[in-house]
């Protein structure tokens, strides 16, 4: 079994409500088995700042499918939630759920790059899987909690649960 953590993130449409259906969602995949998530978090939008803010976790699964494989069900969970593709990155949405890491691989394929792109700089994907996994060293040799000192919160707010 391959451990994975995904990035869930929603600023639209009750998005607290959009990662307790994910995290639904999750448990329900097939030859998965849904492990963890961290507490949510509220975060200000990476692009442009005309948008509500951002609600952040982090989960944690085992499963014996394929990065792609996992990365089209991922997929079908956005869609089924309402989530649209637009060309505007950063924008606003319903649902995002991103391949953060697949084991210790590394994947640079047309349609996943895991790790993820933005996994070292993004204070809502670092703090909640910090808070997963606190002793984390990246595929890059690099400790989770190093990249943590270095990075601000930037009004990185963790919700009750």
């Amino acid at each position: 079994m391959h451990c994975v953590y995904l990035g869930l993130g929603a600023n639209l449409n009750s998005p607290k409500e959009q990662l307790d259906n994910a995290v639904i969602a999750l448990k329900k995949l097939p030859h998965c088995e849904f492990m963890s998530v961290s507490h949510y978090y509220a975060s200000k939008p990476m692009g442009p700042q005309d948008q509500p803010d951002y609600i952040n976790a982090v989960a944690c699964i085992k499963t014996s499918l394929e990065p792609e494989q996992l990365l089209d069900l991922t997929q079908s969970i956005e869609l089924e939630h309402g989530r649209v593709r637009k060309a505007e990155r950063w924008g606003p949405r319903t649902l995002d759920i991103d391949t953060l890491l697949f084991d210790d691989q590394i994947i640079n394929t047309q349609r996943l790059t895991v790790p993820h792109y933005g996994l070292n700089n993004r204070e809502f994907v670092v703090y909640p899987l910090l808070e997963l996994t606190p002793e984390l060293i990246l595929p890059s040799g690099v400790a989770l909690k190093t990249i943590a000192k270095n990075l601000p919160l930037n009004d990185l707010q963790q919700l009750p649960l």
